[in-house]
């Protein structure tokens, strides 16, 4: 029987709130060859306020020890009782594979976010267009979702590339949309032919040639991209290449920046000489922890935190993702974040611990 709690109205329920609940998987699905759609539901009868092409970070409790992994959403906010990700299992990947094996409909996970600023709603436009490769779609197919309930007269245009006819995701899907939405055009291209499926639509690469006969008028729209990071570099390459206006190109991506080196706390001493302080370590209080720890200079609050056995959940660690928010109960940090965090939260006193620097003694919430 249903459970009668499942008959709320939106306005008698609070939205999902990483810090107090969890999730629960409600449903698995196979979208194509190693893709699996994951959907989940709150284990407290709440819904999800997020943007379509947001992410969450999933913490899989695999045999040696959490294990975080992001993944965008590929549901739209217009449905928000549920919310699901759609994932492609890479040879040897390690968290996928283990939710693949393990993520069965009434198993709990734990899961951050969505954050994320790869959304239509971030960057409105009068026309779009997406273009995506492989799961790279998913983004794309949470916002198109959104526009099919919210604005289905919006002109869309949509390019998909994969490999084989059979590894386009959520082709059927696609198509139906393509069906009912009347400014939405469709463009799969495929790079060899199968024998699992026939095929009589674009084939090869997306390059300056086909681009134009794809979206004749991608100039006059506002673009965003998702799929491999070479995939990402040769649609960016190419469109600077025809004088595309640049400022109307958004990518996803989850590739972490340079690695910013640790300053030592001690400065290597003068030759024959003793070893000199560089700066005076920041104290930083862990309050649930109860852990005094010092951070030297240079060193992020994360780093502090591992330095001294505290632990705190992070998974990009370069402010993107937003895992390792925390509250700052008192001190003064330096912020450097990649929209892993809103500015409300930061009114309320939350801080990325993976870039956020003392620069005052710290009282942290974990």
């Amino acid at each position: 029987m249903t459970d009668l709690g499942l008959y709320r109205h939106l306005d008698q329920m609070a939205p999902w709130n990483d810090r107090l609940q969890v999730l629960e998987v409600i449903g698995v699905s196979d979208e194509a060859p190693d893709v699996k759609t994951f959907t989940f539901r709150s284990d407290n009868q709440t819904w999800f306020r997020y943007q379509p092409g947001q992410f969450v970070t999933l913490e899989l409790p695999t045999a040696d020890g959490p294990l975080m992994r992001t993944y965008t959403l590929s549901s739209s906010p217009s449905r928000p009782f549920s919310i699901a990700v759609t994932v492609k299992a890479q040879a040897g990947s390690i968290g996928t594979r283990w939710m693949f094996d393990n993520l069965v409909p009434g198993v709990h996970v734990k899961a951050y976010g969505p954050a994320g600023d790869f959304s239509l709603h971030s960057h409105p436009a009068a026309k779009y267009l997406f273009i995506s490769a492989g799961s790279g779609v998913t983004p794309m197919m949470s916002m198109l979702r959104w526009l099919n309930d919210c604005a289905p007269w919006t002109d869309v245009g949509f390019v998909n590339c994969a490999r084989r006819p059979e590894e386009i995701i959520f082709r059927k899907e696609l198509e139906l949309l393509g069906s009912r939405m009347p400014g939405l055009s469709l463009g799969f291209m495929i790079e060899e032919r199968s024998s699992r499926e026939g095929w009589f639509g674009h084939m090869g690469r997306i390059d300056a040639i086909r681009l134009p006969l794809l979206a004749p008028d991608f100039r006059e729209r506002a673009i965003f991209c998702c799929g491999p990071d070479p995939f990402m570099r040769a649609v960016r390459g190419m469109l600077e290449a025809s004088g595309f206006d640049m400022e109307n190109y958004h990518q996803e991506s989850f590739a972490a920046p340079a690695v910013e080196e640790i300053p030592a706390p001690f400065a290597s001493p003068p030759e024959g000489g003793a070893t000199v302080p560089v700066e005076a370590a920041t104290p930083v209080r862990f309050s649930l922890s109860d852990v005094d720890a010092e951070c030297v200079a240079g060193q992020t609050v994360l780093q502090t935190a591992r330095a001294s056995g505290v632990r705190i959940p992070a998974a990009c660690e370069f402010g993107l993702c937003g895992t390792c928010k925390v509250k700052k109960i008192a001190g003064e940090v330096e912020m450097s974040h990649n929209g892993g965090i809103l500015d409300h939260e930061i009114e309320d006193g939350f801080i990325l611990a993976c870039c956020s620097k003392p620069i005052s003694a710290l009282e942290i919430e974990a």
